[in-house]
This record gives C-alpha cells, sequence and structure tokens, in this order.
C-alpha cells in the first residue's frame, strides 16, 4: 500500500499492485491490519480515502495465490480466512470516517473491501461482483453476506451473491450499493472533498457518530440505540471541541480544532 497526505487531515491509502490489478495477498491483509491499528491512536487523520493504481479497485485475492487454498488442511484455511476477515474488521472499525474511491472493478474480497467503507464514491469504469460463488466457494466472504444485505436489502443481496453477476456503477448507486457515480478523472477530487469536509468537523463528535452508525446497524432496539446516541452527545458535550464548533457556527467561521 502507498500512503499519502493529500490534506491536512486526511490520509490517501492507494492499494499499489497495479500489474496484478491490486489483487489482494496475504501481505496486504497485514498490512490492512497494521494500518487500522495505527489509525487508532492517529489523532491528525480526521478522513481516510482508500482507492486502487491503475485501472482496478482491487481483483479480489490473488489467483497466483488461490491454487493452494484446496491443499491447505481444514485448519491452515480457517487460520488465513480469520486473519483476513480480523484485517478488515479492524479496517471497517477505524475512527475516522473511510471512503471508498472505487476506480475500477472491485471483486471478491475487493467487494468486501469496498463494503467495509462508510461510503463509496464510484467512477463510471466501476463494477462489483461477489466472484468467490463462481470458482466454487462461498459469496458469504469477509463480510459480504453481512454488509450487503444492509444496503441493498436481502433479496437483491441474494440474487448478486447467488449469481456473482456484475454491477455497474449506474446499478451500484440506483440500488444503494455506492453514493454516487462520479468521472474517473474527477473520483479522488471528489474523494478529498468530501474528506476535507468531514475533516472540518468535531473529530470526536465525527468518531462518535461513525460509533453510533456502525453499533445500530447491529440490529439493536431503538431504545438502545437511543440509549448509545444520549451518552454520545453527553460526552460530546463535555468535549473542548463542541465550544468552538458552536462558537464557529455562530459566527460563520472555520473552527479551529486542537488535536
Amino acid at each position: 500500500m502507498r500512503l499519502e497526505r493529500p490534506a491536512p487531515g486526511v490520509l490517501l491509502v492507494t492499494l499499489d499492485r497495479p500489474e496484478r490489478l491490486n489483487a489482494q495477498t496475504r501481505t496486504m491483509f497485514d498490512e490492512f491490519a497494521a494500518l487500522a491499528a495505527d489509525l487508532r491512536h492517529d489523532h491528525e487523520t480526521r478522513a481516510v480515502v482508500l482507492t486502487g493504481a491503475g485501472k482496478a479497485f482491487c481483483a479480489g485475492y490473488d489467483l497466483a495465490d488461490a491454487d493452494e487454498l484446496s491443499t491447505l488442511g481444514a485448519r491452515g484455511m480457517l487460520r488465513l480466512q480469520e486473519n483476513s476477515a480480523r484485517a478488515l474488521e479492524a479496517l471497517r472499525a477505524i475512527p475516522q470516517p473511510l471512503i471508498a474511491a472505487v476506480n475500477g472493478a472491485a471483486t471478491g474480497g475487493g467487494f468486501s473491501l469496498a463494503l467495509s467503507a462508510d461510503i463509496r464514491l464510484v467512477a463510471p469504469e466501476a463494477r462489483f461482483n461477489a466472484a468467490f460463488v463462481r470458482i466454487g466457494l462461498t459469496a458469504g466472504d469477509l463480510g459480504c453476506s453481512w454488509h450487503l444485505p444492509r444496503l441493498v436489502g436481502p433479496g437483491l443481496a441474494a440474487e448478486i451473491m447467488f449469481t456473482g453477476r456484475f454491477v455497474d456503477a449506474e446499478e451500484a448507486v440506483r440500488i444503494g450499493l455506492a453514493n454516487r457515480v462520479v468521472a474517473g478523472d474527477e473520483l479522488l477530487d471528489a474523494a478529498f472533498a468530501m474528506a476535507d469536509q468531514i475533516a472540518a468537523n468535531s473529530p470526536f463528535g465525527v468518531q462518535l457518530t461513525k460509533t453510533a452508525l456502525q453499533a445500530n446497524l447491529d440490529g439493536v432496539s431503538l431504545h438502545t440505540a437511543l440509549e448509545l446516541e444520549n451518552r454520545g452527545q453527553a460526552l460530546a458535550t463535555r468535549h473542548p471541541d463542541m465550544p468552538e464548533a458552536l462558537s464557529a457556527f455562530k459566527d460563520r467561521r472555520a473552527p479551529n480544532f486542537v488535536g
């Protein structure tokens, strides 16, 4: 992965194996886990943009490594799967909002990676599919069976996962899989503009908002959701970001958050 700082508070993460369509390897999953661990303690980064180098976002697990899968024992395969799943789970749980700038194909594990983001902006060339069902494996992989029904509904999720068909950029937006289509040469600029909007808000408030959104996606009751939101608001009013944000809002000026 290649890490860059295109603007204050914004981290750009680029999957950098364009010759292999940014296909995933064990090393890449280890890097996801390490990045997530670093971001948990990173108070300077306010938003993260994730994209792929070249013409693809991520073509899933590298088929050059896939031949070994059938030779691994059950325990070895489970360990590999668990390590990969934990890496994407950790990436989804980073405190900063994660924006996927999907510049091309996001297939198999790359589809699950895109689903792990909070927001998905897509180029016209973007397309998604649950590829594993087409090579004799389950499409329920790396969180796909959890994320996809919550975004598009159970019926469409079943169709996409059972058939392994491709979903293009326009359909992705229409069914709620993506936020919007952006011209390919403007995709990163649009992602950075959104990241800047996020970074302009209270870091603590944004973090609490992400916590509430993710926790309440887990199917909790309205009462439980309200309890979580109540505690978040109470905590936010005790944080120094809140009076600065309120004062800036009243004065119509940019807030000056510290750390």
